[in-house]
């Protein structure tokens, strides 16, 4: 199963307080962890929301918004992106995460929707399309 791990942002996150050497050290030490036990597909930092911006759908009208976003407990600050064979070998490799900021921070685990999860609404032609896209995207990463 994949999981997106998502982290929390926090006030200095949003403010662009970049992390510590010390901190910049063990995260790399832990992505290596993730890395050569097979469960790190990706993983990132995001810059604050002031250098993002958000679209919002109203039936066929949409309408763009600038960052800075309000609510900062509700903002992404960075993600993970894991193989792990359930959501409790997540939960496992993430109590082992150091912690992302100084006092208190939270990741959030969630699972991936799978093309099986969709159904009968994946029609066959509609999982070929899938299947051919993905095959396209994973050829053009590893020529990258």
């Amino acid at each position: 199963m994949r999981c997106m791990v998502m982290v929390r942002a926090t006030a200095s996150s949003e403010a662009g307080v970049m992390p510590s050497e010390a901190l910049i050290a063990e995260m790399g030490a832990f992505n290596e962890e993730l890395a050569k036990a097979g469960v790190l597909l990706a993983g990132e930092g995001l810059k604050p929301s002031a250098h993002g911006a958000r679209v919002h759908f109203s039936g066929r009208q949409r309408t763009v918004m600038d960052g800075p976003f309000p609510q900062t407990r509700e903002l992404i600050a960075g993600f993970w992106l894991l193989q792990v064979r359930s959501l409790d070998e997540a939960i496992e490799w993430m109590k082992r995460c150091p912690n992302p900021f100084d006092g208190e921070s939270e990741v959030e685990i969630r699972p991936l929707l799978e093309l099986e999860d969709f159904g009968a609404a994946l029609t066959p032609e509609l999982r070929a399309r899938e299947e051919q896209l993905r095959s396209e995207l994973s050829s053009s990463q590893q020529n990258v």
